[in-house]
Parts: C-alpha cells; sequence; structure tokens
C-alpha cells in the first residue's frame, strides 16, 4: 500500500474532552460510518486495546486511526486552473463554473486520555494535528479538564470544533451546554454541533465539518540552498514522535505525524533527544491495525518500526530526522516529570529478578515511568518509581500484576520534598522512609499545585470546607453557566494526593469536576508518621504528613490497620509515632487456640500444664515472632477512606 492522496484531501485531528465524556463510543460510530470496520468486527471502545481500558471504560493510551471518507464538494474549475483548492460552497456569483463531485478524503484520527495524568501525551498528540473536536457531555455540560484540553488546543493553534455529545438521554441539557460551549470557545452558539455517540445522530454533520473547518496539513518548510536565490520545498524528513508501543519481534514501534519530507524502509534516521540512530524495517498507518506503505510522506499520520528493543530510548515529544542531512528538532519537546513517587517490592524476594525484568519492558511502552533500586529491612529489595499520578500508579501496578504475573507490595506513594538540615545541606527526599527525622531539619520545600473546580453554587460552602481543610488557598470565583460556579485554589501536591478528588466528589454528590497544574515549591511544616507493627517499623506505611494533622492522621492510620490486619498467633501492638514519641496505640488480640480440647478427662493438672505450655510459647513468640503483613492489607491502606 502506499500514499496517493495529496495534502489538501487530508485532515488530522483529535478529540478532546473530560474523562467519560464519551469521546471512545463517538470514535466507534466515527468508524463506522467511514465502513474503516466492518459491523461484524465491531464491538464497544474498538480502539481501546487494554484490558483495564475496556474494564474501567476510560481511555489510557491515545489511538490513532485512519478512516476515508467520501465527502460532496463543490469543485470550482477556474479555481483549480489557478491553483487553488475546491472547498463546499455555493454558486460563484462571479460566473466560475461549479461542479457538484465526490471526493475522498483521509481522516486520521487521534483519540486522547481524558484523564490530567496524561496531559502531556495529550499535548504531543495535538501537536500532531490541525484540528481538535472539543467534546462535551450533555447532561453534565463543561467540565475542569475541558477548559485544560481547550488551552492546549488553543495554545498550539488549533481549529476547535465544539460538540455536544449524548444528545439522546433523557437527562441531556442541550441547550444549557451549546451556550457553555459557545462562550468558552468564543463562537456561534449555531456553529455547536450535537451528536449521540450511542446512536450515531449527528455524525455525517460532524464528519462535514472535520472536513470543512479543519485546514489540510501544512505545505514543507521551504529552504534556501548556498548556491541559488530561490527557496525549494525541502525533503530531509522530521516527524514528530506522539506515542510509541513495543513489539516482542519488531521493537519499538514508533507513532509519528511527518511534517516534513518522507520515509521510507532502510532509510538512515536519528532520534534527536535520544540521539540513536536506526534503519526502519516497515513504515505504514492505522487502519486500525497496523497495515505496511511504500512510505510515509509530509502531513500524514503512520507508524514506524525501528528494531531497538532498548528501553529509555524512545520518547514521546522526540523528533525523528534523516541522519544524513538532519533538522532542527521540532519544538516542545520535554521529558516527562514525575509528580508521584511510590516502591513497589516482590512479596517473595525470588520474584526480584522478575520484577526488574517487568519494569524494563514496561518502559518499552511507557517513557513516562522512572524507577531505580532500592532496599528496605523489612521488605527487602525492590523499586522506587516515578510516577505522573494517582491513576498512572494503579495502572502501572496492575500492570506488572496482570502481565508479569507478581505479587506486590506498593508502598505508600509521596511526593519529592527538598530538605534542607542545619548544616545547609539539600537533598531531595523522595520516600517518607528516607524523610529527616524533625530535630535535624532546617526547611522543607515542597511542590504545590494551582486547581481548578467547577460545581454547582449549592455545594460551595462544602467545599470551601474541603479546602480549607486540605491547606488550600481559595482563588477567585466565577460564575460558570447556569447555576454553576468555577472556583481556583493552590494547594499542597500532597493534600491532593491525600484522597482530596473522592472527597470532592462525596461533598459535591459527584456533581464537582478537577483539573490542576504544578506550580512552584514552597516552604512545608511537614513531619515523617511512622507505623510500627509488633514494635517494628514498616517502611512501606510510613508517610508525609502536616504538622497540624500528624495526631489526626496516626489515629486514622492505627484505627485502620488494626481493623484489616490479620489477627496472629500472639498479642501484636500496632503503634504510630512521630515528633519522637508514639502518638496512637491499638493492641490486637492473639489468635485462641483451644490447646486442651483434645483432653477428655483425668487429673486437672494435665490441662494446667498444657496451658502453661501455651503461655510460655505465647511469650517466646511475642519477643522472636515477625508478622508477615498481606499484600491486601498495603493494597487498603494505600486507598482513600470510603
Amino acid at each position: 500500500m502506499s500514499s496517493t492522496f495529496g495534502d489538501t484531501h487530508i485532515r488530522n485531528f483529535s478529540i478532546i474532552a473530560h474523562i467519560d465524556h464519551g469521546k471512545s463510543t463517538l470514535a466507534d460510530r466515527l468508524l463506522e460510518r467511514t465502513g474503516t470496520i466492518e459491523k461484524r468486527k465491531m464491538r464497544e471502545q474498538v480502539l481501546d486495546q487494554m484490558a483495564l481500558e475496556r474494564e474501567r471504560g476510560i481511555t489510557i493510551k491515545m489511538a490513532p486511526v485512519r478512516m476515508r471518507y467520501r465527502a460532496q464538494i463543490v469543485a470550482d474549475k477556474h479555481a483549480e486552473a489557478r491553483g487553488f483548492t475546491t472547498d463546499f460552497g455555493n454558486d460563484d456569483e462571479n460566473g466560475s463554473v461549479q461542479q457538484s463531485t465526490e471526493v475522498e478524503y483521509i481522516l486520521n484520527l487521534i483519540d486522547t486520555p481524558g484523564h490530567i495524568d496524561f496531559s502531556y501525551e495529550v499535548s504531543r498528540a495535538l501537536r500532531a494535528v490541525e484540528g481538535a473536536v472539543l467534546l462535551v457531555d450533555a447532561t453534565q455540560g463543561v467540565q475542569a479538564q475541558t477548559l485544560t484540553t481547550l488551552a492546549m488546543a488553543r495554545e498550539l493553534g488549533l481549529a476547535i470544533i465544539p460538540v455536544v455529545n449524548k444528545i439522546d438521554s433523557p437527562l441531556a441539557r442541550i441547550g444549557e451546554a451549546k451556550r457553555e460551549l459557545g462562550r468558552i470557545t468564543g463562537l456561534p452558539e449555531g456553529d455547536v454541533l450535537e451528536t449521540s455517540g450511542k446512536t450515531g445522530a449527528g455524525v455525517d454533520q460532524l464528519l462535514a465539518a472535520v472536513i470543512a473547518r479543519v485546514p489540510p496539513p501544512r505545505p514543507a518548510e521551504l529552504y534556501e540552498t548556498p548556491d541559488t536565490k530561490y527557496k525549494i520545498q525541502n525533503t530531509s524528513l522530521r516527524a514528530l514522535i506522539f506515542d510509541f508501543e513495543y513489539s516482542e519481534h519488531q521493537g519499538v514501534i514508533l507513532y509519528v505525524r511527518i511534517f516534513d519530507g518522507a520515509v521510507r524502509p532502510g532509510d538512515a534516521l536519528k532520534l534527536c533527544a535520544a540521539g540513536r540512530a536506526f534503519k526502519p524495517n516497515e513504515v505504514g498507518v492505522f487502519a486500525p491495525e497496523l497495515t505496511r506503505s511504500d512510505f510515509l510522506s509530509a502531513g500524514e499520520i503512520g507508524y514506524i518500526v525501528t528494531g531497538i528493543k532498548e528501553p529509555g530510548i524512545a520518547m514521546v515529544g522526540d523528533t525523528a530526522v534523516s541522519a544524513a542531512r538532519p533538522l532542527a528538532a521540532l519544538s516542545g519537546y520535554k521529558p516527562p516529570r514525575p509528580v508521584v513517587w511510590a516502591s513497589f517490592y516482590p512479596e517473595s524476594q525470588d520474584d526480584f529478578p522478575a520484577l526488574s525484568r517487568a519494569l524494563s519492558r514496561l518502559k518499552l511502552s511507557d517513557s513516562s515511568i522512572s524507577y531505580e533500586e532500592e532496599y528496605s529491612h523489612s521488605l527487602g529489595r525492590g523499586f522506587r518509581s516515578g510516577l505522573l499520578g494517582m491513576l498512572h500508579l494503579e495502572i502501572v501496578a496492575e500492570r506488572l500484576r496482570r502481565e508479569a504475573h507478581l505479587a506486590l507490595i506498593t508502598a505508600m506513594p509521596s511526593v519529592v520534598y527538598a530538605v534542607t538540615d542545619r548544616k545547609g545541606a539539600t537533598r531531595s527526599v523522595h520516600t517518607p522512609s528516607q524523610f529527616p527525622d524533625d530535630g535535624t531539619i532546617a526547611a522543607v520545600r515542597e511542590p504545590w499545585v494551582r486547581s481548578r473546580i467547577i460545581l454547582p453554587q449549592e455545594y460551595l460552602g462544602a467545599v470551601l470546607r474541603l479546602l480549607h481543610t486540605h491547606e488550600a488557598e481559595v482563588g477567585e470565583t466565577e460564575v460558570f453557566g447556569e447555576g454553576r460556579i468555577s472556583l481556583a485554589a493552590e494547594l499542597p501536591l500532597r493534600e491532593l494526593m491525600r484522597g482530596f478528588f473522592d472527597a470532592l466528589k462525596s461533598a459535591t454528590s459527584g456533581y464537582a469536576s478537577l483539573s490542576y497544574e504544578p506550580r512552584e515549591e514552597r516552604l512545608a511544616d511537614v513531619v515523617r508518621l511512622d507505623i510500627a507493627v509488633a514494635e517494628e517499623v514498616v517502611p512501606a506505611l510510613s508517610r508525609v504528613v502536616g504538622r497540624v494533622r500528624v495526631e489526626e492522621e496516626a489515629k486514622e492510620a492505627v484505627e485502620r490497620l488494626h481493623a484489616i490486619l490479620p489477627r496472629q498467633l500472639f498479642v501484636t501492638k500496632i503503634q504510630a509515632s512521630a515528633l519522637g514519641r508514639i502518638i496512637a496505640s491499638r493492641t490486637l488480640p492473639a489468635l485462641r487456640k483451644d490447646v486442651t480440647a483434645k483432653l477428655y478427662g483425668g487429673d486437672v493438672t494435665r490441662k494446667m500444664k498444657l496451658l502453661e505450655k501455651q503461655k510460655k510459647g505465647k511469650k517466646k513468640m511475642l519477643s522472636r515472632g515477625r508478622v508477615e503483613i498481606p499484600h491486601e492489607v498495603f493494597l487498603k491502606m494505600m486507598r482513600p477512606k470510603v
């Protein structure tokens, strides 16, 4: 298969929206209407390939697909003769000869994740297209993440097509949603389209709008040569890597948008950020399966099989260029910055090599993961991992369990603190177990985030109280839509991870939405809280908490652990300590075993001897025994309290 279409018949666009607004379902209808997938092969969320995506009903990894669509246009023969492209239109008043014809277009769609954890990947996907379909659920209206993704698209100068989805729902507030979309996009309310991903209503109008409103790919840049004053069209390759995957047999497969030149199998290429040279074994397009092509040229979206089987080489946002005549890398690349840190330990130390291999393999398809080996006295060898957020942490932990069949212990997640000791030395602390004792610290700095919350007016008081308990600084508020408020606030990232999102949903009956972005570091008043079981500190349960909440956090942690920790054969103490003292303590009773059950008679001294022997054994176990904490206990302690 080879590419035979000019740039004017290509449209590259993405669907962006808040999570759970129907992006994947609408993409299903687009694939059906364009005949990209046969009806007998259709299934729900066809672009979501991971089992986790289908189970959770969310998009975790972006998915590109190439569609062919035949559209009726009005062709102006005089304009074509003068070198202009045809477009939708009516009869020309100046007498141009116009004729309605059917033209086949190539529509390259990139379905993107909606969760804030993957905002960097979304920004790179938007860099690869010229237009964006801004989707809003008619039953929910504009949400916080809608504004964030719209800002990304506007910053890149994309054509915006506002669409209200789920119009078939009996709870749909179509008029209100259209007014909100018109307000935030600055477009007339009449330009806002109406669709239903469930029934397919409005899909034809959406496809027509993509062709009419999204500009074709810009022509390749023009360059002056040293031996002439004329500018010539560049033929050297420059391709943006907006995603990638890993194949056991083919190595890393790059998902690229070609901005300049063309690429064929066997061309000598180089990755700008990684500095790695390679020759593609295969190039092609997404249909939606990987479909081989003879070449990819400027304006197209496709894939490049690199043959590279090393982790950390391919990175989202990097640029692939011709090795012989390398162009400057495309702007905007930056390495993913971890937001939270968590540690993974195998339940059995025999599985440590398997965990190392699993993380290495996972990094081949997710370059945002960073990890390094660490050691815990109670848990053994493990890896400290940097991740993009709490959802990313859950997904990585679940993939390690499913794909590598590992039983893992996941330590409490934390953020990076800049700790200055009394001697003036500053170091970064990634895990709570490394956080120094309170008496040795001169100052601590921690990351903050700026958040935006959209909520119904009647819940404003409850949300303000919630923000106060999470050490937030409330900013401006404005009326947003009918009966809703947009609220800005800044708070420590540590507090955002402390179940803030779940608490927000609970306080607003599920009606509030949240988005956030990193801000600068600020001084923090925090201490390390340790949890000891049977007088042995469990590093995986240590956490860094605000000094004002240390007693409350200590009592809550001890009570939770007391409720879920299985009873042992000896009395077990559960203690929380901070600031050099024990703050909270509970005792877990021992399991009782009736050692006299087998006796059926005889002297009472026989029973007394057995009970005394049991008493000595329990005392011995209490001095030597260790508590093996099940994996489920760590998971329950990590999850927010409900």
